[in-house]
């Protein structure tokens, strides 16, 4: 069944890859006459913040600084079409602090309205920029979420890459509704000053939202599968492929499985040019 799989995955993946290739020269042609965005505007009414990597670690640093609580959303295609169908969801990321485009899709839809995003700022490589950060600076992590032990090789892979790194605890995201205020005391007792939630769209944003006023993590950023990613459990796309925004298409070749939720990109694209006639 596991050679079954990855052989539908690599046919998917060479069919999608010179329709993507051709389709990403001509985006790559049109962006580059198109104007930066400067301030924070929307895709389907979901704020996003047109920052770089840099700008966006900045802003987090000074998050730190001012105290908590402060929530960073990372915004990719799905999230935002889940955002955009489910109204909870939408009010809590419309109270985020940071709203940080992660993914072709966002970087397309900004495109389709006449402008274009400095730079994607997705939620793997915020991770690993903000570890690095630590290192540096003494910024205590938590590693929140993933499957048991993923977040703790996570951890580990963190601390073998920046020597320093200040992990200052991790749990894995599986646990029971009456286990929620123990976590949050745990959490609170490490004092971190950076929280990654790794539960997945929504459930991610709704417990960060839910215990917002408890946790006392000045930063809360929800990272979805990153950990997976950063672990190993996963391998990264290759740089070029991910300049290139195609490392939904190496996440695919991977995992065929998730082909329903990329069959969404499209979707979201459509909405996004009904959303913009109206």
């Amino acid at each position: 069944m596991a050679t079954s799989r990855k052989t539908v995955g690599c046919i998917l993946g060479l069919l999608a890859l010179g329709g993507a290739v051709v389709a990403g020269a001509l985006i790559q042609r049109r962006r580059t006459r198109l104007p930066v965005a400067r301030e924070r505007f929307a895709v389907l009414d979901v704020p996003v913040d047109p920052l770089t990597m840099e700008e966006a670690v900045s802003r987090i640093e000074s998050f730190i600084a001012a105290g908590g609580p402060h929530h960073v959303f990372t915004a990719d295609a799905s999230g935002i079409m889940r955002t955009w169908e489910d109204p909870e969801l939408r009010d809590i990321v419309r109270q985020a602090d940071l709203v940080t485009p992660d993914g072709a899709g966002v970087m397309l839809a900004t495109e389709l309205q006449g402008r274009r995003l400095p730079e994607r700022v997705s939620g793997c490589d915020l991770v690993d920029r903000l570890a690095e950060r630590s290192a540096e600076r003494g910024y205590r992590l938590y590693l929140f979420g993933a499957a048991d032990g993923v977040a703790d090789a996570a951890a580990a892979a963190l601390v073998e890459k920046y020597p320093g790194v200040h992990i200052a605890g991790t749990r894995h995201g599986y646990f029971t509704d009456d286990e929620e205020l123990k976590i949050v005391q745990a959490i609170n007792r490490a004092k971190p000053d950076i929280l990654f939630v790794a539960l997945g769209i929504p459930k991610q944003e709704q417990f960060i939202r839910k215990y917002f006023a408890l946790l006392r993590a000045p930063v809360m950023i929800g990272v979805g599968g990153s950990f997976d990613v950063i672990s190993g459990q996963l391998k990264r796309a290759p740089e070029w492929m991910r300049k290139s925004g195609l490392e939904w298409l190496f996440r695919l070749i991977q995992q065929p499985e998730r082909l329903p939720r990329f069959a969404a990109l499209p979707r979201f694209v459509w909405t996004v040019l009904r959303h913009q006639k109206r």
